[in-house]
């Protein structure tokens, strides 16, 4: 009984300091955004964000930035998702059970935990050098496919592990085959998960900036990208280069920039909960 009393306590004191930091954590965050919106809300206007970049500060755009934002998340998602998907499937429905995939499966869990920068380096020896792509979107492009690739595979094996074993019987039973049953009730079943973790690692890379500066991102480019091979730029690196710029101007606009960053952020999220649930309301 003590030890029961004991155990009860120690619970209820983790808990407590759990709470305590998750309130700290969310008081310091919204000290922080309010500081943010409060210095960039004004400098958010149509001039902003359809203005190119700028050494003077008062006439220092977005427009290049959220361009090339844009693109790079778009292929990005083409290179990304069905190599991410396919092989989340192809792990956990027709991969044999060995040493091999299981040391497989550990180093690719592994590799959703490596920091961006090593990725950035992988992709300046493979793509930049090696394929001769140079600094180019494509370039980019493929490092934060690179950089998402563990997550999507981990997010499409953990979602397909949750779907019931007797769905997949009874879809045998029926005399489906293993890919009609993958297709028609495996993917359906576990499609919220699945696209769950890919606007989540898309958040993620959206706002990274340490393997785009490796790659080679620009970080003033006074026109926007017309093929894969065009030098670019992305809103963390614009962000990057006015927080280091001495005027208080540029520190303005980095504001208005990061309010405008966290607002994509923010309905890519809100894209993928709604999804989430509205297939989650259409399978039951």
């Amino acid at each position: 009984m003590n030890n029961l009393k004991k155990n009860k306590l120690i619970d209820s004191a983790f808990k407590t300091v759990g709470m305590l930091f998750t309130l700290l954590g969310i008081i310091v965050l919204a000290i922080l955004l309010y500081n943010i919106i409060k210095v960039g809300y004004t400098r958010i206007n149509w001039d902003f964000l359809t203005s190119l970049p700028s050494r003077r500060a008062s006439k220092a755009g977005i427009y290049t930035a959220i361009v090339g934002t844009l693109d790079l998340m778009l292929l990005t998602v083409i290179f990304a998702i069905p190599v991410g998907v396919g092989a989340g499937i192809y792990l956990e429905e027709y991969a044999k059970k060995s040493r091999f995939s299981r040391l497989l499966e550990i180093n690719i869990a592994n590799l959703a935990g490596v920091p961006s920068i090593i990725y950035g380096l992988l992709g300046l020896g493979i793509f930049v050098r090696f394929f001769g792509f140079g600094g180019s979107i494509l370039s980019g492009a493929l490092t934060m496919s690179l950089l998402i690739l563990p997550i999507i595979i981990v997010a499409t094996r953990e979602s397909i592990k949750a779907v019931s074993p007797s769905l997949k019987e009874a879809s045998f039973a029926l005399g489906a085959s293993k890919w009609q049953t993958i297709q028609r009730v495996i993917i359906p079943s576990s499609f919220g998960g699945i696209l769950t973790g890919i606007i989540l690692s898309l958040s993620r890379a959206i706002g990274e900036t340490a393997p785009l500066i490796v790659v080679g991102a620009m970080a003033y480019v006074p026109f926007i990208p017309h093929s894969l091979f065009d030098t670019f730029s992305v809103l963390p690196m614009q962000i990057f280069t006015w927080t280091t710029r001495p005027q208080d101007g540029f520190a303005i606009a980095a504001a208005g920039a990061i309010i405008i960053l966290l607002a994509i952020t923010f309905i890519m999220n809100g894209i993928a909960v709604y999804f989430r649930n509205k297939w989650q309301n259409k399978l039951q």
